[in-house]
């Protein structure tokens, strides 16, 4: 995806090359256009994406002046002549290649490496042999290896000192773990104190260990591959593509598809190193069904009858269904199609009820769409980023990174934030924002906008309704009101404000910081207003972006995972949506709105819903108010839970039934910019686990149901492009390479990557300001519950840790939920690191681990949500957005108290 012009495309120069005309891009280096033309220039310090470092001196080449120049350093030029071999230059290049060999541990064939060591390659293009090196005083550094690190070993008897590793910590993660250290021949790749991988600050990503080209760091793991399978990373909602290697029926690696537009190679460490959950011991494999508070296995026959007998007696709105954001489209459709075809209602819902509901209601209110409107690809380029609630380096990290490298770009970054997350010290602006205070801070943002005459007036008037209305509201948002309801500094909010106003193009990042609160659809309603006002809406590099934190979170809702939407978000209320999908279903479907979660919670307990069908989520660990969740499924008569493990609601339910992992099947999955993606099948299913699409489709006939005889996923697909005219020119054939943007109208089309270049998809194609009023969190702290806590994600896990939790690694990174106390506080309470404390809100209690950071501000706690050991959803607050109904985990009033012998 290019939005150059023309003109700004790099010229085409020619230069020759030994002999022969060679086409490169000016400002390209020798090495580079070598290397793109398979020329072979030994080298070693070099990679792509870093810049040139020059310092192992064997891409050395002569230039038309008989100089030797480091091809990775020296730009072409036009008419430029270069040799690069012959006798001069390989005996330059031969003595430097042999004191690195003479000081480096010589064990090939029981190195991991082998066959894949550039300094292989390199000693045999040079022909370098063991006579070679007689005359050279050889040092091996006596280290021990550090396998500290979970999946990877650092062995610096190895180590080149290419500072590789250095600079992809530097240059693309920006997290500076290792750097060189000591000096002379002690010079050596040390952490911070010198202390293990383990104790230091690294992320554990794997990327130095990719790009290192010698044995120095090495997966622990290293069975090599019978073949590979290209996919997308099961985990959060960037869309990462990977291949997994395949050994026999096991997963044994997964690297990065360094040709995606998406990713470019590039993964976190759940991507990387987080497979090994696929072949656990612990994965469900046969159906289960409770007799005696007992479960006993069962063949697929006999639980399929069971299932489909007790579902019968409980058809229309006595039943209830919660489908995936784990799972692929497919089977999201499927879910859907069954509670609406077969069960007869519109109850069912997703886990985007408790995360991104206020981005499908809100944005779609403003600007007719709920989705993020522009690419990952143009983070890079924008010139201003608005990053607020949202914390990407831990929850995303591979768009961490585009944020990361846009900053290096020249952009400036503005991070609204209750903490001082890590990319505050990218910032240029940071606004510790008091918990939910979000509206009157973009308020107080967009009053000093408007009095400044900074705001866009001739897009305002030429794309949007509605403003002289909400610019009356802003009157109430002057800077000392704002100030003083936000904590953050009158003079930090006009920069911020100015800052954005003026720098084009600006894209304002978002996730659930702004999401998951009483008022959260008011915030999202906010930062549309914001990005409206300024007119950076409909462009490249700007809009508005909700970065989603699932991996097909935004595909199931594409699928009509919702209690008011069919697929492609047709609206229930609409008669010829209604008439549309009983002509393609061939049967008559019911007309009333669906209830969402909290509301089936509710109803549960109530007894108006008495059967439950809930696909590859967890409800149990991830909602607020754990024994609120736990009273509702108690109280229903017949609980089926769909899952690859024996989960926390999976222990709740009557029926069991194993599902596939992403690993065992086919479909699509949609990331966080609308890109559908192909999931290939890359091992058969484990055990007697199916596809869940063929669970219920199973269900589905056993209950005497029509329409359910799909033959493979992509037969489910071609469906969901007949009934949703957004997807209906996307399909398998076509995102076989690169998956494609929706909306997508015909296969002549080429699918989205910006929405509202022309028009809103509004009823007037006019976006609409939104007046909004600052509304305090339902739950404010007091003398009883004097601290605020708000919750988040680790880097090293994914969600309640169903899937990470098996990964033993990612638990030796991170094996348990603390909290998070500032300095102040934690004297206050007279608490120390590590020491387990009670932490107590009006709905029960917990007892975790203190952590004690400057990241905290006073007043202000923060947990994970990962784990159900100390089970940080006991304490949360279920109070709901009366809008989206999405409960507000990131404002929930506790006290932390010693816990006395």
């Amino acid at each position: 995806m290019n939005f150059t012009d023309d003109n700004m495309k790099n010229n085409k120069i020619t230069l020759n090359i030994d002999g022969v005309e060679i086409n490169a891009e000016e400002g390209s280096t020798i090495l580079e256009t070598a290397l793109l033309n398979d020329i072979y220039i030994p080298n070693l310090c070099y990679y792509p994406g870093l810049k040139p470092w020059g310092s192992c001196r064997l891409c050395l080449v002569e230039n038309d002046e008989g100089r030797l120049i480091t091809a990775c350093e020296t730009k072409v030029h036009d008419g430029m002549k270069i040799t690069t071999d012959n006798p001069r230059i390989n005996r330059v290049r031969k003595l430097s290649a042999e004191l690195l060999i003479a000081n480096h541990e010589v064990d090939c064939l029981t190195c991991k490496k082998n066959d894949n060591c550039k300094l292989q390659e390199i000693a045999a293009y040079l022909g370098i042999n063991r006579d070679d090196l007689g005359s050279l005083r050889r040092k091996i550094m006596d280290i021990p290896v550090d396998d500290s690190n979970p999946f990877f070993n650092r062995d610096l008897k190895k180590c080149v000192l290419c500072g590789i590793c250095v600079r992809t910590c530097s240059e693309v993660l920006a997290v500076n773990a290792v750097d060189f250290g000591f000096r002379g021949y002690d010079t050596k790749i040390t952490t911070f104190g010198d202390k293990p991988l383990l104790e230091s600050s690294c992320v554990s990503c794997g990327e130095c260990m990719i790009a290192c080209p010698v044995g120095a760091l090495v997966p622990k793991e290293t069975k090599k591959p019978a073949r590979e399978v290209k996919t997308v990373c099961p985990y959060c909602g960037v869309g990462c593509n990977i291949y997994l290697g395949v050994r026999g029926d096991k997963i044994v690696s997964a690297r990065g598809d360094t040709d995606n537009s998406v990713n470019k190679g590039n993964l976190c460490v759940k991507g990387r190193f987080g497979y090994s959950f696929i072949n656990h011991p612990d994965r469900l494999k046969k159906p289960l069904i409770k007799r005696n508070d007992e479960f006993i296995e069962v063949e697929w026959e006999e639980a399929l009858d069971y299932v489909a007998q007790k579902l019968s007696g409980y058809k229309g709105d006595e039943f209830a269904s919660i489908s995936s954001a784990r799972c692929p489209n497919e089977d999201n459709y499927a879910v859907q199609k069954f509670t609406r075809a077969v069960m007869g209602t519109n109850n069912v819902d997703n886990c985007a009820r408790s995360c991104h509901a206020p981005s499908v209601a809100g944005l779609a209110k403003i600007f007719g769409s709920g989705a993020m409107s522009n690419s990952i690809d143009e983070i890079k380029d924008a010139s201003c980023l608005f990053v607020i609630g949202t914390n990407p380096t831990a929850s995303y990290p591979v768009l961490g990174l585009r944020i990361i490298e846009a900053v290096k770009n020249g952009a400036k970054l503005i991070v609204a934030d209750p903490r001082n997350i890590n990319l505050c010290k990218h910032a240029d602006i940071v606004m510790n924002q008091t918990p939910g205070t979000d509206v009157a801070l973009i308020m107080g943002m967009m009053k000093v906008i408007v009095d400044e005459e900074l705001h866009d007036q001739a897009y305002i008037d030429d794309r949007s309704e509605g403003f002289e209305e909400f610019k009356e509201s802003l009157q109430s948002y002057d800077i000392e009101t704002v100030e003083s309801i936000t904590g953050v500094d009158g003079e930090l909010i006009k920069e911020a404000a100015r800052t954005y106003a003026s720098i084009k193009p600006a894209s304002i990042l978002y996730s659930l910081g702004i999401t998951e609160h009483t008022h959260g659809t008011e915030n999202v309603f906010a930062l549309g207003d914001l990005a409206l006002l300024t007119g950076n809406m409909g462009k490249p590099f700007g809009g508005v972006n909700p970065i989603r934190g699932q991996n097909n979170v935004q595909g199931a809702c594409d699928m009509g995972c919702l209690p008011d939407t069919f697929p492609g978000y047709q609206k229930l209320d609409d008669p010829n949506t209604i008439e549309r999908f009983e002509t393609a279903w061939n049967v008559d479907l019911n007309r009333s709105k669906g209830i969402t979660f909290p509301e089936m919670v509710m109803a549960a307990k109530n007894g108006d819903i008495k059967a439950m069908y809930i696909v590859g989520e967890n409800p149990v660990t991830s909602e607020p108010d754990t024994e609120n969740i736990k009273d509702a499924m108690n109280s229903l008569d017949f609980l089926v839970v769909q899952d690859i493990f024996m989960s926390e609601t999976a222990q709740m339910a009557d029926v069991v039934l194993p599902g596939c992992s992403y690993a065992e099947k086919d479909g699509t999955f949609a990331n966080s910019e609308r890109r559908i993606q192909r999931v290939r099948k890359a091992i058969n299913p484990v055990g007697e686990s199916k596809p869940d699409w063929l669970i219920t489709s199973l269900i589905a006939k056993k209950m005497g149901a029509k329409g359910f005889d799909f033959k493979d996923a992509s037969d489910v697909y071609d469906e969901v492009a007949k009934v949703s005219p957004t997807f209906a020119g996307i399909n398998y054939g076509r995102i076989e390479d690169e998956g494609i943007q929706w909306p997508c109208h015909n296969e002549e089309h080429d699918g989205t990557p910006i929405l509202h270049t022309e028009e809103f998809k509004t009823e007037t194609g006019r976006a609409k300001f939104i007046p909004l009023t600052y509304r305090p969190s339902a739950e404010l702290p007091d003398e009883t519950y004097p601290l605020i806590l708000t919750t988040g994600r680790s880097i090293y896990h994914y969600q309640t840790s169903t899937m990470t939790g098996a990964v033993e690694g990612l638990k030796k990174l991170y094996g348990e939920d603390y909290i998070d106390i500032s300095r102040e506080d934690a004297s206050k309470l007279g608490v120390v690191a590590d020491e387990t404390v009670k932490v107590i809100s009006r709905r029960g209690e917990i007892k975790p681990k203190v952590r004690i950071t400057d990241r905290c501000r006073k007043g202000v706690v923060f947990m994970t949500f990962h784990f159900g050991e100390s089970a940080t959803n006991v304490i949360t607050n279920s109070a709901c957005d009366p809008i989206s109904k999405t409960p507000e985990f990131k404002v929930c009033a506790v006290r932390v108290e010693k816990i006395l012998d």
